[in-house]
């Protein structure tokens, strides 16, 4: 599930704040299944959080170039 920030960079703004979207409701069920004892590699909570900042830095990245 691990993006690059290439294949993020491809994205336009809309589909970045939708995927943001998307992650952080993502990871909000890691740590509902990691609190639980239902998650079985609880590697991918820091996989999202490393996802999540990846977008925001090209979101910002964006909101910098667009001055």
């Amino acid at each position: 599930m691990k993006m690059k920030a290439t294949e993020i960079r491809k994205m336009s703004a809309e589909e970045l704040t939708s995927k943001l979207g998307d992650l952080k409701k993502d990871l909000f069920q890691l740590r509902l299944q990691h609190a639980t004892n239902q998650l079985d590699n609880p590697v991918k909570i820091a996989e999202v959080k490393r996802d999540i900042a990846r977008v925001k830095t090209i979101i910002r990245e964006l909101e910098l170039a667009g001055r």
